[in-house]
């Protein structure tokens, strides 16, 4: 199993020095590009394992365009002068609609003089199918006059050893999901008790109650990501707000109903929500 890591660390290092000093021997491996994507911390990006995919996650970017960049970096000696590779759409692991999900990207990138790495823009677009299923852009590497493709076979580090490393991948290819799904975000006090009874603060988390919150109190998908934006206190705050809000609509004959047509439930509003169960006036 290649020691992948290693060997970048070693390629560059002689990158920098044939830069530096032109009487010491050059690199005399493969000159190629490799998709070089890592999540997590990117001021700590280098303990990251290298990922044959990303993510856009719309519900966390609250954009409906995004210029997303994906790296690509080189193998072998830095050049003082500009070099190209070439990016293609891959058709066997695209699932979403040219001209719709995303815009085609050109297909000639440059490497400029002195760099190693440089970031390919995919425009992507927020969509209401996303809202439903993940749709993906795949992005191919082509071998130009100038670089070869650096390791169509990539094998992780052993000492890799967690649920984030990918063991094998082509490194030639790269995979964009997007998805605009709502999960329960990570701060919401509400639950189903036996009988499937909403109860809590905010009962069952649901796009349309989260829209409902945008709409009338101007709270973000992400504000709920952490204790540190969604402390309880202002959780008690949201939930007095929401039940007087969704008193004074049912009240006015305009309800707020949940997908399955039962009226919406949040904080301490007299009525009890079951799911499955219609709302009849």
């Amino acid at each position: 199993m290649k020691r992948i890591a290693i060997y970048l660390v070693f390629v560059h290092l002689l990158a920098f020095v044939a830069g530096c000093k032109k009487d010491i021997m050059g690199y005399e491996g493969k000159e190629g590009v490799y998709f070089s994507v890592r999540h997590g911390n990117p001021f700590l990006s280098s303990i990251w394992p290298y990922q044959p995919y990303s993510t856009v996650e719309f519900t966390r970017l609250a954009k409906d365009e995004v210029d997303f960049p994906v790296k690509v970096t080189i193998t072998g000696p830095v050049k003082d002068y500009d070099r190209t590779f070439r990016v293609e759409i891959n058709p066997d692991s695209t699932t979403a609609t040219a001209g719709e999900h995303y815009m085609v990207p050109k297909e000639v990138w440059t490497i400029p003089a002195g760099a190693i790495s440089t970031d390919v823009i995919l425009k992507v677009k927020r969509k209401t199918d996303l809202q439903e299923a993940i749709k993906t852009v795949g992005l191919r590497l082509v071998a130009t006059e100038n670089f070869a493709l650096s390791f169509p076979e990539w094998d992780a580090i052993p000492e890799y050893n967690s649920d984030d490393v990918v063991p094998e991948f082509d490194a030639s290819l790269h995979t964009v999901r997007l998805s605009d799904l709502m999960v329960t975000p990570a701060v919401w006090s509400g639950s189903i008790q036996p009988g499937n009874r909403e109860s809590g603060l905010f009962g069952i988390f649901s796009r349309r109650k989260m829209d409902f919150l945008s709409q009338y109190l101007g709270l973000k998908y992400e504000d709920f990501a952490s204790a540190t934006t969604m402390p309880m206190a202002r959780q008690l705050l949201i939930a007095s707000d929401a039940t007087a809000i969704l008193i004074r609509l049912k009240d006015g004959g305009t309800p707020l109903l949940e997908a399955d047509g039962r009226l919406m439930w949040m904080g301490s509003v007299p009525w009890t929500s079951i799911i499955g169960v219609p709302y009849a006036p």
